[in-house]
């Protein structure tokens, strides 16, 4: 097991023990295979990631390209529904691939003026 493997299994007391208490786990603490593959990552992901001072992509790791019906499409869990890919965009065979380019274009979407958070933050903003 490489030192890149062996640091996504290790598991610190209060990992564990929020682990116990909640009955839920962390799959890629167990099962490296869903660790993003970062050789894949796209360059926006790059610099977003170290723009915001992360190491890695663990907390996309459930982020993946799926299908609204026929059209590809990323689910966005503060909308509760599935933003779908433009046709203009060409996907790769690789899974792997697909999620990366899910991923860029579910943060792209989430920043953007287009998402209906940005209507509530409007509505609901405090200061």
């Amino acid at each position: 097991m490489s030192t890149n493997e062996e640091k996504f299994i290790e598991i610190d007391s209060l990992d564990k023990s929020h682990e116990e208490m909640t009955g839920q786990h962390i799959g890629y603490r167990y099962d490296v295979n869903l660790v993003p593959d970062l050789n894949l990552i796209t360059p926006f992901l790059q610099e977003y990631i170290d723009k915001m001072g992360w190491r890695d992509l663990n907390w996309l790791e459930d982020v993946h390209m799926g299908y609204e019906g026929d059209q590809a499409a990323v689910f966005d869990r503060n909308i509760n529904g599935w933003v779908t890919i433009p046709d203009t965009i060409p996907l790769p065979d690789n899974q792997q691939e697909r999620d990366m380019i899910a991923r860029e274009l579910l943060i792209k979407f989430q920043m953007s003026e287009n998402h209906p958070m940005v209507d509530l933050n409007a509505a609901y903003r405090k200061f």
